[in-house]
């Protein structure tokens, strides 16, 4: 995906939930949006995430491919992979994947660290692994 103007949304595909962040329209910062049950029966984890794409004028969607430390696609990934493909097939904006290793694990301890603990944090690691997903691209790409 190229840089062009506006608001993109960020998403971190796990096995139960979906988190989503989104940035602004210049690009410049991603905040969390909220997290997305997964569906892989119904579909219903996609449609909210069509909603979040029209409610926001949403010109493209970036999704976490959380490759293994040696670049090499497991269980995870592939599970990514096919989420990125249910999208495809149900947006009419862009999704791009991109590399998100290690971006659960560096929410994981900015919550702790906020003292964000337990539950809560079950509750809300998964957006704040988006926005880092989110950000991290935002920050490569639109130099």
């Amino acid at each position: 995906m190229t840089w062009t103007r506006g608001r993109r949304l960020g998403i971190d595909v796990g096995a139960v939930r979906v988190g989503v962040a989104l940035c602004d329209p210049d690009g410049i910062l991603a905040t969390p949006v909220e997290t997305v049950p997964r569906d892989l029966e119904g579909g219903a984890d996609v449609r909210r995430i069509a909603e979040l794409v029209a409610e926001h004028d949403v010109v493209g969607v970036v999704l976490g491919l959380p490759r293994n430390l040696r670049g090499e696609d497991g269980p995870a990934a592939r599970t990514a992979r096919e989420f990125c493909a249910a999208l495809e097939a149900g947006l009419d904006v862009p999704v791009e994947l991109t590399d998100e290793r290690m971006t659960t694990v560096v929410a994981t301890r900015q919550l702790a660290g906020r003292g964000v603990k337990g539950r809560k944090q079950r509750s809300v690691i998964d957006q704040q692994a988006a926005v880092a997903i989110l950000q991290g691209w935002l920050d490569t790409t639109r130099g």
